[in-house]
């Protein structure tokens, strides 16, 4: 009977014998990009709410001056297990430095083939440069465009990433980065929490850091911004 009892987990469910299922209908943005309207949650083109901590797509962030976070250290190269980014750096020019510092990202290629999302890219980063988004629906038709080049990473003027063709982006995927998350969680350590260890970001100035712990737990925080239910037990 073991053998079949998870193939009983659907039914118990779907909503006919009183659960509540998991699956929605989802076109992959198809609906959205038809209605011109990429913010849509009509029927059929719905995406479950996600937990903040998701790690998705990556972004390279900017000063809120516009120069260019990353120095082109390559620290995020070298502890990739997947070995799917790929960094040079290059000397800044005095007259018109990309960077703060004396060297900035020349090249940066993340190959999504390879990509695992585990977000040590992120961890080892110095200067907060490359973050991970929310927004994780996207696919490809060649091998070329899962292959995203420093022009597809390096956020816009706004401070938002890039919206490419195959990316089904929707409001608030790109607000809290999961660097973000790492800069103001207090990450075991009391005295930490509700400390801002991140520096300005074009679009989005100071980031307010996470609540405190009562205040979590009185607002069932992050479970009320995620969607996902808290279960006491």
């Amino acid at each position: 009977m073991g053998y079949f009892e998870g193939f009983l987990i659907p039914l118990r469910q779907h909503r006919l014998f009183g659960g509540k299922q998991v699956t929605t209908q989802y076109s992959g943005g198809r609906r959205a990009k038809k209605k011109g309207d990429f913010t849509s949650t009509s029927q059929g083109d719905e995406k479950i709410p996600k937990p903040e901590r998701l790690h998705g797509r990556h972004v390279l962030n900017r000063y809120e001056d516009g120069m260019e976070k990353c120095i082109g250290c390559e620290l995020c190269a070298g502890v990739c297990p997947a070995d799917c980014i790929h960094v040079r750096g290059a000397d800044n020019d005095p007259e018109n430095p990309t960077s703060p510092g004396e060297r900035f990202g020349w090249i940066y290629e993340i190959n999504y083939l390879r990509c695992i999302h585990c977000d040590l890219c992120v961890e080892a980063c110095p200067t907060e440069a490359i973050t991970e988004s929310k927004m994780f629906e996207f696919s490809f038709t060649n091998r070329q465009d899962a292959i995203y080049t420093k022009t597809e990473l390096v956020v816009d003027d706004e401070g938002k990433a890039q919206r490419l063709p195959w990316e089904d982006w929707r409001e608030g995927e790109d607000d809290n980065t999961s660097g973000w998350m790492r800069a103001t969680s207090p990450s075991g350590d009391a005295t930490f929490e509700g400390e801002v260890g991140w520096s300005n970001e074009l679009g989005y100035g100071l980031r307010a850091p996470e609540p405190k712990q009562t205040e979590r737990d009185a607002s069932g925080y992050p479970a009320k911004l995620s969607g996902i239910r808290t279960v006491k037990r």
